[in-house]
């Protein structure tokens, strides 16, 4: 696997991690809210287990259906692209 690859999936999984941790503390903290849009984004630019991680560690999102369901859903489909890739 191409080493570029690697660090860029280290670097956009790891934002996704940040982002779910972000949204909690502004969400304790009454504070203006990272949209889900942008969760989502980061997490369909292949940082959807960066993501899930994030929800799970920091207990966010996780009651929300399309979270629950669709982080698992989106991280299956990206190890299938990724495994289709470097077959």
């Amino acid at each position: 696997m191409n080493i570029a690859l690697i660090v860029l999936l280290i670097l956009v999984n790891g934002y996704g991690f940040f982002l779910m941790g972000e949204d909690k503390r502004r969400a304790k903290a009454h504070k203006w809210r990272i949209s889900e849009a942008h969760l989502w984004s980061a997490a369909v630019l292949f940082g959807a287990a960066g993501s899930y991680l994030g929800m799970q560690y920091f207990r966010h999102k996780t009651k929300h259906p399309a979270f629950q369901i669709g982080m698992p859903v989106l991280i299956m489909v990206q190890l299938i692209i990724l495994g289709y890739q470097f077959i």
